[in-house]
């Protein structure tokens, strides 16, 4: 988790990177393996989900939760964040996201920073939903009593549950 802190203090101004022509999250991002290098334009939109996502880390879980304020549940916390970063309005619930129209699918071995990964977590399909943050982490607010946290996809628990992953436009 020290890898987190330093992201942020990065992130928050606490270090200089040393390109001048990109975006400087953006190559922080990168630097960490965090962020492809190939397309610019959707990199900057996923470092940019990325970072607000992680803003995010220790806010309280709520049932139905919408804002840091009141806590988020899962869906709410990705509806928040897609709204903020992209002005994208997510449906409420995990399982519409997944079907929203105009994201498009992606398999788990093509995953970037900023697309939505969903998970089977209460024996229905798309009942979890997170942001991946790269390097086979994602961001999310997993259940009562808990924080908005990262976890690595390769865990036990949620290997088995992944049901898929979606991009949005120009991410």
């Amino acid at each position: 988790m020290a890898w987190l802190a330093l992201l942020m203090a990065m992130a928050m101004g606490g270090c200089a990177t040393t390109r001048t022509d990109a975006d400087p999250m953006l190559a922080l991002l990168q630097s960490r393996g965090l962020a492809p290098a190939a397309s610019p334009s959707a990199d900057a939109a996923g470092s940019r989900l990325v970072v607000a996502a992680m803003s995010y880390l220790d806010v309280q879980y709520r049932f139905g939760g919408n804002s840091a304020d009141e806590g988020f549940d899962c869906s709410g916390f990705t509806r928040h964040v897609f709204a903020q970063v992209l002005g994208l309005q997510l449906p409420r619930q995990a399982a519409d996201q997944a079907r929203r129209g105009g994201l498009r699918r992606v398999e788990h071995d093509d995953l970037l920073p900023g697309d939505l990964v969903f998970f089977n977590t209460q024996r229905r399909t798309y009942s979890h939903v997170g942001i991946y943050i790269g390097d086979g982490r994602f961001v999310h607010s997993p259940r009562a009593g808990q924080q908005v946290r990262v976890e690595q996809m390769s865990a036990g628990y949620w290997a088995r549950r992944f049901d898929g992953a979606r991009r949005a436009p120009g991410v």
